[in-house]
């Protein structure tokens, strides 16, 4: 289904500052059709003004829908006398409606049903202003097929739904100057208080009521002042939202948390302004208790594991340590080389895990990694040549399940190139980088190509692979081969020299995806 954006940019004329206003709107108007219990179709005018355009469409979840087919991208043009949807459904309602909204720019009922859909459906529209202007009219819709005598709940409301909509119609609604949302805000059906413009409940639901319940409240909700009544169940101590004493009196369209006896509730409010004058708010209520407690236990998991990481980091710096203490000890010049690569393999071992330590989760950007573990590996291997490892290309974001056996393998290379690629004579180390990111959905798995060069000597005649005897270079095939799955070639580079050639799958056989 085509985006908003693109819809109203690929059909009509409006500005950018408008198209904002309506997604402002369309981002928040779910609490408008559960209010209704409605469905809600956003039409504007095509750019040559010779007809509608539906953009945008909601569905109540308190009440039937009207319309069990998609209108978006829906078009009624001026001349045409009977219009049917993208979807090949009948589009239900009156058109006249609409164009009576627009040209009046005033909310429109319709007195008859419309049953054209098989069901009864009361239509309403409402113009959507900005600054004065209209832009843009919502055709609200209600299914009465199960209609019933109306509940204090449903009255309330309705009544709240019928001032919403007034504010869109003057431009009230969405608010300019709303604070951040939170990512789940509470919704109707969460629980729901309506309040006088002096700040007392005129009404509360059930959920509501529970919510405040937990919070510790003994009496009624009803007549009393929501912000002092909040403010007093707020435990003592507990660190206080700043925006709750605005949240709670409905004064601005703002969140804010309430904790008291281990129960958070989140509240937020929605100021009536018709006319210019406040009549009231409402205030939305969820209990997220819960919410906030898997949130602390996955703070606490992701902070031990970065603990871990550290603690990992510092005894493999330790290991390290005590393997370079034990090389300057021995007279043996093969052993200490032995021990000096232990320790260059080590070291890039501690590095992927010093960047885990800092990082909420399991993955890195690698290309720092890299950088570090090739100029660890030139300097411990270097022997008084100069050695320039330099590196073309990105890694991008990888998994620590990549990413250690990674840096082991680049520091091998980088190594090997220094030590019996480029001999006794200076030279030069490229370290070249390819991602392939598959699309979404797509069956081929990622790819990462790495090739490693050098400008030296080249390899012996008789390199033979998988027969050969260095240690650095079978640790180098097991990782890549065993471990990740890939493919590894040595083969001498055109123009002198040597260069290895890596190819990774960034996917594992058991469904982990090891990339950002």
């Amino acid at each position: 289904m085509p985006h908003l954006s693109d819809l109203i940019r690929r059909h009509t004329s409006l500005k950018q500052a408008d198209l904002e206003w309506i997604h402002s709107l369309v981002s928040d108007w779910q609490l408008l059709a559960d209010l209704s219990f409605a469905d809600l179709v956003l039409w504007v005018r095509l750019r040559d003004d010779d007809g509608w355009v539906a953009t945008a469409q909601m569905r109540p979840t308190t009440g039937p829908t009207a319309f069990q087919d998609d209108l978006v991208e829906t078009v009624l043009r001026d001349d045409m006398a009977d219009v049917t949807s993208r979807s090949g459904a009948r589009v239900v309602g009156r058109r006249a409606l609409i164009d009576r909204a627009w040209s009046e720019g005033r909310i429109c009922r319709d007195g008859d049903p419309d049953w054209s859909g098989g069901v009864p459906v009361r239509e309403e529209t409402i113009p959507v202003r900005r600054q004065g202007n209209l832009i843009a009219v919502i055709q609200r819709s209600t299914n009465l097929s199960s209609a019933r005598t109306p509940s204090r709940l449903e009255l309330t409301y309705l009544q709240s739904a019928g001032d919403l909509a007034q504010m869109i119609a003057e431009g009230a609604f969405p608010f300019s100057d709303q604070g951040p949302l939170m990512v789940r805000s509470p919704r109707v059906g969460d629980g729901l208080l309506r309040l006088d413009q002096n700040g007392e409940v005129v009404y509360a639901s059930p959920n509501a009521l529970s919510a405040y319940r937990r919070l510790g409240l003994a009496a009624d909700l009803v007549g009393a002042r929501l912000d002092r009544t909040t403010l007093e169940l707020a435990a003592p101590g507990e660190a206080r939202d700043e925006n709750l004493t605005y949240t709670a009196s409905g004064r601005a369209p703002q969140e804010a948390e309430v904790e008291a006896r281990g129960v958070t509730v989140q509240l937020r409010a929605i100021p009536l302004v018709i006319d210019g004058v406040r009549i009231g708010a409402l205030v939305m209520v969820r209990d997220v208790t819960e919410l906030r407690r898997r949130e602390r236990e996955l703070m606490t998991k992701d902070a031990t594991i970065r603990e871990i990481h550290h603690r990992v980091k510092n005894n493999l710096q330790t290991v390290a340590a005590l393997l370079r203490l034990q090389s300057r000890r021995l007279d043996v010049p093969e052993a200490r080389a032995a021990l000096d690569e232990a320790v260059g393999r080590v070291g890039s071992i501690a590095i992927v895990h010093e960047m885990l330590s800092h990082t909420p989760d399991e993955v890195v950007d690698f290309d720092d990694i890299a950088d570090r573990v090739m100029q660890m590996a030139a300097e411990v291997s270097s022997t008084g040549k100069a050695a320039i490892p330099r590196r073309n290309g990105g890694f991008g974001l990888l998994n620590a399940l990549v990413a250690t056996p990674l840096s082991m393998v680049l520091a091998e290379l980088v190594q090997n190139a220094v030590e019996h690629g480029l001999g006794q004579g200076p030279g030069e180390i490229e370290v070249r980088v390819r991602r392939f990111d598959s699309e979404p959905g797509s069956e081929v798995p990622s790819t990462l190509e790495l090739a490693v060069s050098d400008d030296g000597g080249g390899l012996p005649e008789d390199f033979d692979l998988e027969g050969t005897t260095s240690l650095g270079l079978q640790i180098v095939r097991t990782l890549i081969v065993g471990e990740l799955g890939g493919t590894l070639a040595i083969e001498p580079k055109e123009g002198g020299g040597t260069e290895v050639a890596i190819s990774l799958p960034l996917e594992h056989e058991e469904g982990e995806v090891p990339y950002g």
